[in-house]
């Protein structure tokens, strides 16, 4: 019997285009699976390389859910799937624009009613706050998430800043300086994110998906850093702050943020490279006294609920 899975994405630079066909390459490969995909596209669409004032442009509308406009989907929001697949970018701890946009829309709330959901996650460390707000989406939209698959930059946190940046900026990926990585989530990672596929299509042909979690986590589909997960739900609460003080100032593109974005801009800087060490170093003190504690956190964070 034929089974139909939908894949939704938006990309910018392809990468997320590369993870979600590496994935589904298993399901590809057979007859009786047929893939759909679903390009999010924002209008009028957001730059890349962008400049630096686009970017953090971005950043109080990404926080607070606001949604830019969309080309009209060309899924039928009636189409009947076996399978949902969502692949995402989280911008500023918080699910992309474009992302706020969909489950927003009243089509996709449709489309998702009552379908298993897979979110796969494309980042350089920090997810799990924008990921609480996607299963939000889910639940309101009557969807089921049944797995979650993250791949991640995994150079140090203070040089991928420095590569996303530069990547983001110049649209310059390569190595730099030799000691500033290649950006993004490695090409070797993305190749192997193929067993995340076998193991998906083995649930959906043994009608398992409410045990597809699990098998995920075994394969390694989520990897948790522990340090970060305070750090980011500690920057989230800080960022809504931030997101509305500067919307006081109009709407996204206003120039008359523009002064407020550049405070944040540096703020952010300063989190980063003087804070956040603090803040891990303070963890890595304590983690002794609280392993419990944090293995609690990261079963939740590995699981779906």
């Amino acid at each position: 019997m034929e089974k139909k899975v939908l894949i939704v994405y938006y990309t910018q630079t392809g990468q997320m285009l590369d993870i979600l066909k590496s994935i589904v390459k298993p399901l590809a490969a057979t007859s009786h699976i047929k893939l759909y995909y679903e390009e999010l596209k924002p209008k009028p669409a957001f730059p890349f390389p962008w400049s630096a004032n686009q970017f953090f442009q971005a950043f109080p509308e990404s926080i607070k859910g606001i949604p830019c406009e969309l080309e009209p989907l060309k899924t039928s929001s009636g189409e009947n799937f076996d399978l949902v697949i969502v692949g995402y970018q989280p911008w500023y701890l918080s699910p992309s624009i474009p992302f706020h946009a969909f489950f927003q829309l009243e089509a996709t709330k449709r489309l998702l009613a009552n379908k298993p959901v897979i979110t796969v996650i494309g980042c350089r460390n920090m997810w799990t706050m924008s990921q609480e707000k996607i299963k939000s989406y889910i639940k309101e939209a009557n969807g089921k998430l049944v797995g979650n698959i993250v791949l991640r930059d995994k150079a140090p946190n203070l040089l991928s800043v420095i590569s996303i940046v530069r990547w983001l900026l110049k649209n310059k990926k390569e190595r730099y300086l030799k000691i500033i990585p290649p950006a993004g989530v490695s090409g070797k990672d993305i190749e192997n994110a193929d067993r995340f596929g076998k193991t998906i299509l083995s649930a959906l042909d043994n009608n398992s998906l409410n045990d597809l979690q699990g098998n995920l986590v075994a394969e390694g589909a989520v990897d948790i850093l522990s340090s970060l997960v305070m750090i980011e739900k500690n920057g989230n609460r800080i960022f809504n702050i931030l997101a509305s003080w500067v919307l006081k100032k109009g709407g996204y593109g206003d120039p008359a943020r523009n002064g407020r974005l550049v405070f944040f801009k540096y703020y952010l800087f300063a989190v980063i490279y003087l804070i956040s060490p603090i803040g891990s170093l303070v963890f890595a003190i304590g983690r002794p006294f609280r392993t419990k504690a944090i293995r609690k956190k990261a079963e939740y964070f590995q699981g779906i609920m």
